[in-house]
């Protein structure tokens, strides 16, 4: 049904976008919670499943209900 109405998967299905820029910033939209928050792990609950960043220095730089920004020397990016 998303495919024939067009319809942007993520806005109906609640997936997460992650746009990463480098291996210094990260902007991920359409997540529901900040699990954990460390300078080497941030783990982020998404609709149907988690998010699991590792790195050095990591900082968020703003979050919102909709967005939020990560800054930092990314490392991996797992779902789990």
């Amino acid at each position: 049904m998303v495919e024939s109405l067009k319809l942007p998967r993520d806005s109906v299905l609640g997936d997460s976008i992650i746009t990463v820029t480098g291996n210094t910033e990260i902007l991920i939209e359409n997540y529901k919670g900040i699990l954990q928050y460390s300078d080497e792990l941030i783990l982020l609950q998404g609709k149907n499943r988690k998010i699991e960043l590792k790195g050095k220095r990591l900082n968020i730089v703003y979050y919102t209900n909709e967005d939020m920004k990560i800054s930092g020397m990314i490392e991996s990016i797992c779902f789990i």
